[in-house]
């Protein structure tokens, strides 16, 4: 008895060893598992990295950079802390008020053409049968061309002497226009020409999001009786709700930025300064207007950011409570 040894001995010295070795299994497999994971996905965050550096190194650095310089004044390679005087003298410049005025004066136009006019061009397309892909090329060709020649064209098109506008005026017997050159068509003509430049993009959501509308409510609607006008209104619009408040919001945001077309089309000022927008005057400041005003051009884009910042905001506001309601 003295000699024999008891299996529970034996099995109180084994067992830890045992677990020891499965625990350190475990810890092997979970380490093994973890490190295969990181390796996996080792790529992807490479490429998720280099765009945060892009995306911070070319947007959030010129944000901050521009705020910095708004309070500040560069001349001669010296840089100065001014506090709020370059804001006290863009808002002591007519000219502020002036572009302000022309800026909003822009971006109404633009809405009525631009916002409505590819919606229904839209709309149009999806009721056709035939050549639809033709029509989609046709429509989204404008946006294909460089801005700098589809502008330099419309300037062509737009010449009160042999520009084609004119040329069909004529043969309609219609009385011509001056277009770029007087100050009460000068800047209708940048909307048409920014219009027909940009429509292209927002007529293909467009176009997207009204064939992704089941039939079945439009079954329903001829069902009822219903016409064109009363199945646009009631099913269309409803259906495609989210893709026209968000395009608004974005086409307000980018007509308020407007520089390429009445830079190329009017010289930026246009007759009798009617073309002038806020961006142009950004541009004024720090190149033309004595040179070198990088802080008060600074300070204007930081007034224009803050607008914008603000009707976004107030826009997100008004958006989510009418969805509330």
């Amino acid at each position: 008895m003295a000699g024999t040894i008891s299996p529970y001995k034996t099995n109180r010295r084994s067992a830890p060893a045992g677990s020891g070795s499965a625990g350190r299994g475990a810890g092997g497999r979970e380490r093994s598992g973890l490190g295969q994971k990181v390796r996996r996905n080792l790529s992807a965050h490479g490429f998720l990295f280099g765009a945060l550096v892009c995306f911070g190194f070319f947007t959030w650095y010129p944000m901050v950079r521009e705020v910095i310089m708004s309070f500040q004044k560069t001349k001669r390679g010296r840089t100065t802390w001014v506090g709020l005087d370059n804001l006290r003298r863009i808002f002591d410049d007519p000219d502020f008020w002036h572009a302000w005025r022309n800026t909003f004066l822009f971006t109404l136009l633009a809405l009525v053409l631009g916002f409505a006019l590819p919606f229904f061009v839209a709309v149009l397309l999806n009721e056709l049968r035939h050549a639809k892909a033709y029509l989609r090329i046709l429509v989204y060709l404008p946006v294909m061309m460089p801005p700098v020649a589809a502008v330099l064209l419309f300037k062509y098109f737009y010449n009160p002497d042999y520009g084609l506008f004119n040329d069909i005026l004529r043969t309609l017997h219609l009385p011509t226009s001056a277009w770029l050159n007087s100050p009460d068509t000068a800047m209708v003509s940048v909307v048409i020409a920014a219009t027909w430049m940009n429509m292209g993009g927002a007529t293909l959501i467009y176009l997207a999001a009204l064939q992704g509308i089941p039939g079945e409510l439009y079954e329903a609607a001829d069902l009822d009786g219903a016409g064109l006008l009363r199945k646009l209104w009631h099913v269309t619009i409803p259906q495609t709700r989210l893709i026209l408040s968000l395009l608004l919001l974005l086409q307000i945001v980018a007509t308020m930025q407007v520089f390429v077309e009445p830079f190329l089309l009017t010289g930026g000022n246009g007759p009798q300064n009617s073309t002038m927008t806020v961006v142009y005057l950004v541009y004024e400041y720090a190149f033309d207007l004595g040179g070198n005003n990088y802080g008060v051009a600074s300070a204007l884009g930081l007034v224009m950011l803050v607008v914008l910042a603000g009707f976004s905001a107030l826009y997100s506001r008004l958006s989510r409570n009418s969805d509330n309601d």
